[in-house]
């Protein structure tokens, strides 16, 4: 019998460093005990449209997707989600079901909290409680800027917002130029609400304005400023 891996060591303390210092020792504690740690393997799922929410998740290493399933089999990416941030509890406080699945990336680490255990310690810690009414703020704000530019921008605009989004949600190589997350074409069509040749265009027009260079799934930004200029025309 294949040994299991044992699960990653992670600091929860250090990786709820905004949730932990509004908790009591108590709390922290419990939080604590309840708290369990995986690690996903590159496309696996976290959880599906359509399932009950139990879950309140927290990305430790790695890179996540939250998307949905379109017309046709086309998927859409809502959001990307980066160390250390929170998801997949909206549906529990909405007393509904996941309208979004969740997937891998790459190799992730994440942590899990029972929502029970969430439940019971937002109505135990005021603080904590106005936590969560900003962090879902956050999220809503978000989601109607997304909205916005995934339905009334063009493609190309799209796709530069999409290349800006990336570079400041995980940051650049060590070169200072290259987008550190290596997307299929397929995953940047669907992050930005267009077909997959249409994105495959795009990105060679990109590169023959000397906008961007393309090494393989690697992306390097040569002019940022124009692709923001881009994406504010639309």
């Amino acid at each position: 019998m294949a040994r299991k891996e044992p699960p990653p060591v992670v600091d929860i303390a250090a990786a709820l460093a905004d949730m932990w210092e509004l908790l009591t020792e108590e709390q922290r504690a419990l939080l604590t005990k309840h708290t369990e740690v995986a690690r996903y393997k590159k496309h696996q799922l976290i959880y599906a449209e359509g399932h009950t929410p139990r879950h309140f998740y927290f990305l430790v290493e790695g890179k996540v997707k939250i998307y949905r399933e379109g017309v046709g089999g086309r998927s859409q990416i809502m959001r990307v989600i980066k160390p250390v941030e929170y998801f997949g509890y909206r549906a529990y406080f909405a007393d509904g079901h996941f309208v979004t699945s969740a997937a891998a990336f790459e190799s992730s680490v994440i942590c899990a909290i029972p929502m029970e255990i969430i439940t019971r310690l937002v109505e135990e810690n005021n603080k904590l409680a106005m936590f969560f009414i900003k962090q879902l703020a956050i999220d809503l704000g978000i989601a109607d800027e997304r909205t916005v530019n995934l339905t009334q921008k063009h493609i190309r605009g799209r796709l530069a917002e999409s290349l800006i989004f990336l570079k400041e949600t995980y940051g650049l190589e060590e070169d200072g130029a290259t987008i550190s997350i290596f997307l299929s074409r397929e995953d940047l069509a669907n992050l930005s609400n267009m077909t997959t040749s249409n994105a495959i265009r795009t990105l060679s027009l990109f590169a023959a304005e000397r906008l961007i260079a393309i090494d393989g799934r690697k992306i390097k930004i040569i002019d940022e400023e124009e692709l923001k200029k881009i994406s504010r025309i639309g």
